[in-house]
């Protein structure tokens, strides 16, 4: 029997794709995320000026003053913003967390454009910012000028722009991705740690045509142009920040350690947040009409086994947890609205002010400082950080007045960690102190000692030994009095006076003195 013959002058249907299996169109866009980011900033702005510095910008302060490619701990990113703001006003905290409160503003955008790409709606888009906006990361973060802040939108731009291109196949969105982390890794090579998840991502659920790609090539060679500054620095140097992230792997840090690790995944966003992103996490990984974001859904399951197994810290994964969360505002609205509406969206609601709310109190400066239960640094231990360093700088200057007018002559003051000189930098001057040094960190680069200092007020030691290796004798001179009852680094530390060098400085400094963590 022979074959039919195609009539090939009608035109032949082609072959459809089950609609299922399609990515949606994104969502129309609305208002409410731009509100929602608007009251963000303005309200992280209002706030800026309560309490005080955190010991990390008083750092950035003082790198700033010592401006080069790296440093042991970061890129130059945020020590040239924050002796950026600082020249334009000195001393204003309100003006140097600025960038922070725009920065985080940003973020909440770029959760609710996540999930308009996702195919979210009006009200699904605006629920991922509010998840976003009183989320502990963007809070946190958006507090205080750090390198977390840079991270936070580097990754949510970079996700942004995977997300897009795993919708549209336009392989040209990689370019936006390169871009967002050679930038990232100016702050810290944190962004390459996204780039493993990415590409593990692709690899695990595809599309593998794009590890080809001539776009996602060019981009990579994108990011490592921008990082390349940077990351000469460290190879020059011996990759120091492998010994801080040595160190933080072993529990000497905040927010650091397996279980801390593990444990924020629960808290980061918020504990009502934690059934809307394994909701988002799942419906990645299973949802027909998802199936081109799978490698997003995968890279955040490989950053967190990466952060989890490193011993790193908690927060390292928490803007891809903020991706997941703009993919389970969109199951979430979705549940909400089928079934018992009113039952559902109740149950919703009700979780609202328990659950959501209660981290403005603990993650923004809203109580007295003077009256800030011990519960709040228990939970946010930054928030202690940020209490009492011109008192700290008044209980150093109380023991530097108490020395003999030949010994104060000579005397320098030597810190155990960075936040501890960088205050004194900071209020020092106006009290008539001597310069302080420290070996914590990039500060060991920042100048050792005259060979003439031999008299020193040691601060954050809180037992002498370590001091008598370096010194004949050390007294306790006083002890740290920041004039309120919260339970930080500082409070309540001991002074020594030191005297009598057994080795020059030069000996010491750099086998001894020096440390990181």
């Amino acid at each position: 029997m022979s074959e039919p013959a195609i009539d090939t002058d009608r035109p032949q249907r082609p072959a459809q794709t089950a609609p299922s299996t399609l990515p949606p169109e994104p969502g129309a866009p609305t208002r409410g995320p731009w509100l929602v980011a608007l009251a963000t900033s303005v309200v992280l702005l209002l706030l800026a000026g309560r309490y005080g510095y955190h010991r990390d910008e008083l750092y950035f302060l003082l790198a700033g003053r010592h401006l080069d490619w790296g440093y042991v701990d970061q890129g130059p990113l945020v020590p040239v913003l924050a002796r950026l703001l600082d020249t334009i006003a000195p001393g204003n905290l309100v003006i140097l967390r600025t960038p922070s409160a725009l920065l985080a503003g940003g973020a909440v955008l770029l959760v609710a454009a996540i999930a308009r790409e996702l195919g979210a709606g009006r009200g699904a888009q605006t629920c991922a910012a509010v998840l976003a906006a009183l989320s502990g990361i963007v809070l946190a973060s958006g507090h205080l000028l750090s390198t977390t802040t840079v991270d936070l939108l580097v990754w949510l731009a970079a996700a942004w722009c995977a997300v897009r291109l795993l919708r549209s196949g336009d392989s040209r969105w990689a370019l936006g991705i390169g871009l967002a982390l050679g930038v990232g890794m100016l702050s810290k090579v944190l962004p390459a740690l996204l780039a493993v998840g990415l590409i593990a991502g692709v690899l695990i659920a595809g599309p593998r045509r794009l590890l080809r790609d001539r776009w996602v090539l060019t981009a990579a060679g994108i990011a490592v142009l921008l990082a390349a500054p940077n990351l000469i620095w460290q190879a020059a140097h011996g990759f120091p920040q492998l010994g801080v992230a040595a160190s933080i792997s072993d529990g000497d840090s905040s927010y650091s350690g397996r279980l801390d690790a593990f444990t924020l995944q629960f808290v980061i966003i918020s504990p009502y947040a934690v059934p809307i992103w394994i909701a988002g996490f799942v419906a990645l990984l299973r949802r027909p009409a998802w199936r081109a974001y799978r490698a997003v859904g995968w890279a955040w399951l490989v950053v967190f086994g990466i952060v989890l197994i490193a011993g790193g810290k908690g927060y390292y994964d928490a803007p891809l947890l903020l991706v997941l969360t703009a993919a389970g505002a969109v199951v979430t609205v979705a549940w909400a609205s089928r079934g018992s509406v009113r039952l559902r969206r109740g149950l919703l609601a009700l979780g609202v002010v328990p659950l959501l709310l209660p981290n403005i109190v603990l993650l923004l400066p809203v109580l007295p400082a003077e009256r800030l239960p011990g519960f709040v640094v228990d939970v946010n231990y930054d928030a202690g950080e940020t209490i009492g360093w011109p008192a700290f700088a008044d209980s150093v200057a109380a023991v530097h007045r108490g020395l003999a007018p030949e010994e104060r002559s000579r005397a320098v003051i030597l810190t155990d960690n960075y936040g501890e000189a960088g205050a004194l930098a900071r209020y020092g001057p106006t009290r008539e102190l001597p310069r302080a040094y420290s070996g914590h960190n990039s500060m060991a680069d920042f100048g050792q000692p005259p060979a003439s200092a031999d008299v020193v007020i040691a601060v954050g030691w809180e037992r002498a030994d370590p001091l008598t290796a370096w010194f004949d004798e050390c007294t306790l001179a006083g002890r740290v009095d920041q004039r309120v009852g919260v339970e930080n680094d500082e409070n309540d530390g001991p002074i020594h006076v030191c005297r009598g060098l057994r080795r020059p400085w030069a000996q010491i400094w750099d086998s001894e003195v020096r440390h990181t963590g």
